[in-house]
């Protein structure tokens, strides 16, 4: 079969023939229809992800590590669990779990927008705990995930959400999806903290934080109060991501007298909670209520998709 094969850490994946899947017990033979290309498989492949080892402890090996397939009855089907060196891009996959798809939703659709909805989804209902007519800001709204965040916490009931990015025309999006304030973060550092200030209203709630980095020491550094008094608001800040970067300078004033709570964004997850979580999403996808924005690449022309710099904002997802 075809696949798009990893032969180096840190090289690009190649259209390629590969073995078929060997069939294991308790296993299911799918034709693969879409697999979506994520930041984390590039840096699976770059040997830089802390489980790089793991999902890909031998080489050469077929990349990617879920999308969607076709059962032998034509119903489509969610999946992971592939035993390396197999991977998700490849004409057929041997596959351990699945979840059925929704009658009526495509599978381009199934592979780019549930997963990302999720992201979000968790963090904002569970971890941060939003209520209705709560203020939530989206630290780096702009990216895929994050344009899906706005709509997620429109839909649980946020009362005003507020988006942070660096692209303009992305920026501009946010208002159609919902976003009641955009923050540019091209702007000078001084800028960036008055408009986290300005746009806070009595003060954030949630905070949804794909970034870290300085754009999110710039924002603590707006929570700390100037003057001694009592704070009685609380900023539940939900940590998902590190597009600015691994690491921050926090002062120690910042958790004293700001109010302020950090939580990894993974924190509390239960499989009943996974479950409630997918409900939702396929709820949502199939009554419309979320948009996003899909490009679709064929695994033959791995090789270039793999290398795009130009899809901001969208999701490409891999079409054999």
């Amino acid at each position: 079969m075809k696949a798009a094969v990893l032969h180096e850490f840190g090289t690009t994946p190649k259209y390629q023939d590969f073995p078929d899947p060997p069939v294991g017990e308790n296993q299911i033979l799918v034709q693969v229809k879409a697999v979506p290309l994520e930041n984390v498989d590039r840096a699976m492949a770059k040997g830089t992800h802390f489980a790089s080892r793991q999902f890909l402890p031998t080489l050469p090996a077929i990349v990617g590590f879920d999308g969607i397939g076709m059962m032998q009855d034509g119903s489509l089907v969610g999946f992971g669990g592939i035993k390396p060196p197999y991977g998700a891009m490849a004409e057929n996959a041997a596959i351990s779990m699945h979840v059925s798809v929704p009658v009526g939703v495509d599978a381009v659709t199934a592979a780019a927008v549930p997963a990302s909805t999720i992201t979000a989804l968790f963090p904002l209902k569970w971890v941060g705990k939003l209520q209705e007519g709560e203020t939530v800001l989206i630290n780096g709204a702009t990216g895929f995930s994050g344009k899906l965040a706005v709509q997620v916490a429109k839909l649980l009931g946020a009362g005003r959400v507020v988006g942070t990015g660096r692209n303009e025309e992305s920026l501009r999006e946010l208002t159609e999806l919902g976003a009641n304030a955009v923050i540019d973060l091209k702007r000078t550092d001084d800028e960036i903290k008055d408009a986290f200030t300005r746009e806070a209203g009595a003060g954030y709630d949630v905070v949804l934080d794909f970034l870290w980095g300085h754009p999110t020491e710039l924002l603590i550094q707006t929570l700390v109060p100037s003057e001694l008094g009592f704070n009685a608001h609380k900023t539940r800040l939900v940590q998902i991501g590190e597009m600015a970067g691994a690491t921050i300078s926090l002062a120690a004033d910042a958790l004293r007298t700001s109010g302020l709570e950090i939580t990894g964004g993974g924190s509390s997850i239960t499989p009943e909670i996974i479950g409630e979580a997918t409900r939702i999403a396929w709820e949502w996808i199939q009554g419309d209520k979320v948009r996003a924005d899909i490009e679709v690449a064929p695994l033959h022309d791995i090789e270039r998709a793999w290398e795009r710099t130009d899809i901001h904002g969208k999701r490409l997802v891999i079409v054999p």
